[in-house]
């Protein structure tokens, strides 16, 4: 079992304030009015849906140890600030000042481990992230190790994707590990039913080759070590830099996943049931799995991924609210 007081689980949690004048103030002092689909509205509008995430925090992970709310400075008008699992952190307080303003969510989060007070352990949610039912600490964290799905993945790169992202991450592990020998290692974790029947046969498929060519992504909340931001920045610091050295986000960065996939190439992870979590893109396609999953609680984490490609952005706003009022009726400690 996980004990709490010796190794405390926090979670992280970024969010912007798309609507606040001042920050959009700030942000056209950049931003060259140049509109990217990785820059695009799409990336700051506001689905009024932040009260429920710390609703299903309180009621589904009560032991969390602290809640780091990382904002550009502004904050909603209905939190509580003097709950005492909360932690106030503005973007000054730990991302180098070289690094800002800042504007993309790559620096924001590859310099989450500089908070102050920040646990070994964490996980990191986005804003569109959220619990979905009960959880328990070793769901995240077994023996000091972070829960994760691995499975040996292929890059699929677009315009408009995140491949750019996955693809310079998987340049820095492929710099550091070699394949062949990581899997060999951990070949209990690799080829683990847990992963997934699918993922465990693309694994296999891609074992042949010398490299990493990419690895699997949810793009669901992430357990991490902060030591491990602390030697991957030591081991990439190039890399790292240049990215955080951007003010907007670009398809050469990297981004947190190398965090992860760090820790899944050094072996330092412990396998989680591929089907622990779910995202859901809100295209017609896929909403209305989306509002089947809120209904049916499915999968213990969710991703509510907001797309270029979302029509009805306000109708399907409003449901999504719904749902979560239905399933979050009562307000949290976090909410004045």
């Amino acid at each position: 079992m996980n004990t709490q007081k010796n190794n405390p689980i926090d979670f992280v949690m970024i969010w912007v304030d798309g609507s606040d004048p001042e920050w959009r103030k700030e942000k056209s002092e950049y931003d060259g009015s140049v509109v990217t689909t990785a820059n695009s509205e799409v990336r700051y509008r506001d689905w009024d849906n932040l009260q429920y995430w710390f609703r299903a925090v309180e009621k589904y992970a009560p032991w969390v140890n602290k809640i780091h709310f990382v904002t550009w400075g502004h904050l909603p008008s209905w939190l509580d600030t003097t709950n005492p699992k909360l932690n106030i952190v503005n973007h000054k307080d730990y991302i180098p000042a070289e690094y800002l303003p800042t504007f993309s969510s790559h620096t924001i989060e590859l310099n989450l481990h500089r908070i102050e007070a920040l646990s070994e352990q964490f996980v990191y949610f986005n804003d569109d992230t959220f619990l979905n039912k009960p959880v328990n600490p070793e769901d995240f964290f077994k023996d000091g190790l972070p829960c994760d799905t691995a499975a040996v993945h292929c890059i699929y790169f677009a315009d408009d994707s995140a491949g750019h992202f996955h693809g310079s991450d998987i340049e820095v592990i492929n710099d550091n590990f070699n394949k062949r020998l990581c899997m060999k290692r951990d070949w209990k974790k690799w080829f683990n039913p847990k992963n997934g029947i699918k993922n465990v046969v693309r694994t296999t498929l891609l074992f042949p080759w010398p490299w990493f060519p990419g690895m699997y992504c949810q793009h669901t909340p992430n357990s991490f070590l902060k030591s491990t931001f602390e030697t991957v920045w030591d081991k990439a610091y190039d890399a790292l830099h240049e990215t955080c050295c951007h003010k907007f986000r670009k398809k050469s960065d990297v981004n947190q996943w190398v965090m992860k996939y760090w820790q899944l190439a050094e072996g330092k992870f412990s396998v989680r049931d591929a089907s622990f979590a779910q995202c859901y893109h809100i295209d017609n396609e896929m909403f209305n799995s989306l509002c089947k999953e809120l209904d049916e609680k499915t999968h213990a984490m969710i991703c509510i991924n907001d797309t270029t490609n979302t029509e009805d952005f306000e109708g399907k706003k409003q449901i999504v609210i719904e749902k979560f009022q239905r399933n979050f009726s009562d307000k949290s400690s976090f909410e004045k």
